[in-house]
């Protein structure tokens, strides 16, 4: 999995090269448009497209059967069970395509969260560090070490429901730095970014399991048997602007994917 992640996340980072200086929203649009065409590729590819197309133009002759007999009672309830009988047909038509296009178009949700979910931090902006204990880590063996370009700005504070420790730490200067938390005499380091434009951020260095790094595929995992669940590094969150709306990235590339995916539908001959 760690291996997987790497490929794909450094893939990804190649890919958004071109990307890194535009407004994020462009770059979304632009992304939204590739993907919706590997979407309708894939959708044609793995589904029947000729049952698809046979059971739409039944649909859509009981609508036009209810309208042009709306005033015979059994034959619009005819007509309503056709179409619902149909829709149905069609549902399962639909249901393998969409079930290959999952796997893929989550991996690339995953991705596109670390560079388009967060904004980097700036100059005099402060964050917090947390570290998690592994069951068994001495909670007096925790300490953190700043590269430079962070200052530690208060003292650590722990909270023992959680088995976490806090650290405010306060950003010097731009650019790519790091923190290193000491427990039980190994040190673990957490990449802290101060840059601006689409990169990836990490706000999560998780452990080795395989669901955590499902989830966090964005930063190498903490060795398998570290004093430590996870480090974090809180993030500020990342609004988009479409159109004068502030927004969360992911609606504004929905929005985008749905637009180019049924305009691009006819042109490329898909039936969905």
């Amino acid at each position: 999995m760690t291996l997987l992640n790497r490929l794909l996340s450094g893939g990804f980072d190649l890919l958004l090269v071109p990307f890194r200086d535009l407004p994020p929203i462009l770059a979304l649009a632009v992304l939204a448009l590739v993907t919706s065409i590997g979407m309708l590729i894939v959708f044609k590819a793995t589904s029947n497209q000729e049952k698809l197309a046979t059971v739409k133009r039944l649909q859509h002759a009981g609508i036009y059967e209810i309208r042009l007999f709306r005033d015979d009672a059994r034959t619009i309830g005819r007509a309503q069970l056709d179409i619902l009988k149909h829709s149905v047909r069609y549902m399962g038509h639909s249901l393998p395509p969409m079930l290959w296009m999952l796997i893929p178009l989550f991996i690339v949700v995953a991705q596109l969260q670390f560079r388009f979910g967060y904004t980097g931090l700036e100059p005099g902006e402060l964050a917090i560090v947390k570290a998690r204990l592994a069951e068994g880590a001495a909670v007096a063996s925790l300490s953190l070490e700043p590269t430079p370009g962070v200052a530690v700005d208060a003292p650590m504070l722990w909270i023992p429901s959680t088995d976490e420790a806090n650290w405010r730490i306060r950003i010097l200067e731009p650019g790519r730095h790091a923190v290193r938390v000491t427990a039980d005499g190994e040190r673990l380091e957490k990449i802290v970014d101060a840059t601006q434009g689409v990169v990836r951020r990490s706000p999560v260095r998780a452990s080795s399991s395989f669901f955590e790094q499902l989830i966090y595929p964005a930063e190498p995992p903490l060795p398998r048997a570290a004093p430590l669940r996870s480090i974090t590094v809180e993030y500020p969150e990342l609004r988009v602007s479409m159109l004068g709306w502030e927004m969360h990235w992911l609606v504004a590339f929905l929005i985008f994917t749905l637009v180019f995916t049924l305009l691009l539908r006819t042109p490329l001959g898909v039936t969905i």
